[in-house]
């Protein structure tokens, strides 16, 4: 009875024969003998650091290299990689050379279609020659073998076996956006794929959130070493939860598949102690991960902020917006018990991060899921790899928010809870905030947009020497062929020279990091995504109170304060629901997403408010009914 192991490693320094492959086979030997010790174990390895030649990354291209995988390390607010890394990390200077390997490896290796080729050849050589039954994988050599099993030609080769990634950078935005369109898939080919996370990694990795994939287990396997990344693969092999979850599963399969195919039979009372000891605490640790039948369900998470840390932002209508449209919810069928509120000092950051899980846990196809939040939203400039600024986040301005990546919730935060679900789950997301406070000191009414620093604001404008004037910069959205589909042309200079408003380039619930590969359906060709065999990111239904040009204003109803946007929309789906109710044979059509919206944006330009509301959603979801009305 023998457990055939191939080891797949990172790039840099990984010779033939070196000392690093005795520790790791000492890494994966420990914890199976301590298992199953009767196990046999024979361990092989892919060697990859050849197909990279003599190539080393230089400064430039590790400064550029760590800039794209952090998103922004250089400024405040970061970009796609801070949503990924959970503490805040040093500027270039100070990452350690191991990651600055690694950084140029992982960017250079995403961008090389031809590097990718011949990885890919070379795994699935060893695959075909060694006939493993596991496959371990380290950093980029889980890029690697993502690669190659998701590929047409070389997928076949993980059917009936077990995939083990550690120290991945799979899930990385920049990763996911280039390499993968946007959307990772499941290796429904594989028996099990166990993902290893350790969030004290600092080597760019990232978690994976597969939609319904019952053969994914992720386990969170935290370690952190002082003096270095927290990325050896021994510490990962070593883990409790991996001995439990991985190795204990892998033993007692290969106790199973020994006794099937005739194999050297270990002692009788070995068997049944791997089957009953081992086998049982891998159900333990794996129980969490089962899917069982249940009927969809609905959730919501509001979030309302009338008090902030500076008493000049605070707002008046917010809290009683939540209760507003937490009531409406209850009215539509929402047990009270689905729905949480987090309010004013409350609802930090971290907060409302911890309730986004909560909302998203589990989330299958069928259900429906609505986050709602009144309050001040932001538009912040933020440098990209190159330390010029290259974009424009909104942000929600949560009670803590400090013009800083750690105390922002822009898109950066919000995809990586939202870009993997499952397609035909609802998730709807609706802001009464604006994000037009960036250019403007002051308004004549109290709107929902707060106006930055000075200095945060210097990086949004630039001097025209002829005009004598400060003007809005301009800055391209990271998919064009998508920004213009959902959102309009870009920003940019009319015929006349005239600049035209400034533009966020990265709305909340867009994903657009995840989109900088992104390339439509033509005539006769699929497009990036569907080559991919995906759609690309989850698109949530985005509900925006204004368009990113414009404020959104507060209500006035009597001594009251709300959102001039939830009163209108709460109205408008009450009335309707009161309408559909007393039709003629109760037939009258309820609103659609696209009816609603238009409906509210009538009532607030009968009002005079200068502002309205959009829509972002693919065709097909704007005809829907609202779902807040079943």
């Amino acid at each position: 009875m023998t457990l055939k192991i191939l080891c797949v490693h990172g790039i840099g320094k990984h010779e033939p024969g070196a000392a690093w492959e005795t520790s790791w086979r000492e890494a994966i030997r420990a914890p199976l003998a301590r298992v199953a010790p009767e196990l046999a174990v024979e361990i092989a390895f892919v060697h990859l650091d050849a197909e990279f030649g003599a190539r080393q990354a230089g400064a430039l291209d590790v400064a550029r290299a760590v800039g794209k995988l952090l998103g922004s390390g250089l400024g405040s607010l970061g970009g796609t990689g801070a949503a990924a890394l959970p503490r805040e990390r040093g500027l270039l200077g100070n990452v350690i050379d191991r990651v600055r390997w690694t950084a140029g490896m992982v960017v250079q290796w995403v961008e090389d279609a031809a590097l990718r080729r011949d990885t890919r050849a070379t795994l699935a050589a060893r695959l075909r020659s060694f006939q493993p039954d596991v496959v371990v994988a380290h950093s980029l050599g889980t890029l690697v073998a993502y690669d190659t099993f998701t590929q047409a030609k070389t997928a076949p080769l993980l059917a009936g076996r077990t995939l083990v990634t550690c120290g991945s950078q799979i899930g990385n935005p920049f990763v996911v956006g280039q390499f993968a369109a946007g959307r990772l898939m499941p290796l429904p080919q594989a028996t099990r794929w166990f993902h290893l996370y350790n969030p004290e990694d600092d080597v760019f990795t990232a978690p994976i959130r597969l939609a319904e994939a019952d053969n994914y287990t992720p386990l969170t396997t935290r370690f952190d070493i002082d003096g270095i990344a927290d990325h050896d693969v021994e510490q990962y092999m070593g883990h409790r939860l991996t001995v439990d979850a991985v190795w204990a599963t892998l033993a007692a399969q290969a106790v199973a598949t020994g006794a099937t195919h005739d194999r050297a039979e270990p002692a009788a009372e070995a068997v049944e102690a791997v089957k009953a000891v081992k086998a049982e605490k891998a159900v333990k640790a794996l129980k969490a991960t089962a899917t069982p039948a249940r009927p969809p369900r609905q959730r919501a998470l509001l979030v309302g902020i009338n008090e902030y840390a500076d008493p000049a932002a605070n707002l008046s209508g917010c809290v009683n917006d939540v209760w507003l449209v937490s009531a409406l919810l209850q009215e539509s069928g929402y047990a009270p018990e689905d729905i949480r509120i987090v309010l004013n000092d409350r609802a930090t950051t971290a907060g409302v991060v911890e309730r986004m899980d909560w909302l998203l846990d589990d989330a299958r196809g069928g259900d429906t899921c609505f986050f709602y939040y009144s309050g001040h939203g932001a538009q912040v400039p933020t440098y990209g790899p190159d330390g010029k600024v290259d974009r424009i986040n909104e942000s929600l301005v949560l009670h803590d928010f400090d013009w800083s990546a750690g105390k922002a919730f822009s898109d950066v935060q919000f995809h990586a809870l939202y870009s993997q679900l499952p397609y035909d789950l609802r998730l709807v997301c609706m802001f009464d905030c604006c994000h037009a406070g960036g250019m403007t000191r002051a308004a004549a009414q109290r709107v929902r947009g707060l106006n930055p620093p000075d200095d945060i604001r210097h990086r949004m404008l630039r001097w025209d020497g002829a005009r004598e004037m400060w003007l809005p910069r301009r800055f391209d959205a990271p998919s064009k062929a998508y920004d213009e589909r959902f959102n309009g042309k870009p920003a940019t200079r009319s015929a006349g020279g005239q600049d035209q408003p400034l533009r966020a380039t990265h709305r909340l619930g867009q994903a657009m990091d995840l989109r900088g590969g992104y390339e439509p359906v033509r005539a006769g060709k699929a497009g990036t995504a569907q080559q991919r065999g995906h759609l690309g990111p989850y698109l949530p239904t985005l509900i925006y109170a204004c368009s990113d040009q414009q404020f959104a204003h507060e209500y006035e109803h009597g001594p009251i304060s709300h959102g001039a946007f939830t009163y209108s929309l709460v109205k408008t789906l009450r009335r309707d629901r009161r309408e559909a109710g007393g039709a003629r044979r109760g037939k009258a059509a309820r609103l659609t997403f696209a009816q609603l919206v238009e409906a509210v944006g009538r009532e607030l330009a009968e009002l005079g408010y200068a502002q309205s509301p959009s829509l972002i959603a693919p065709q097909v979801v704007k005809d829907m009914t609202v779902p807040l009305m079943a």
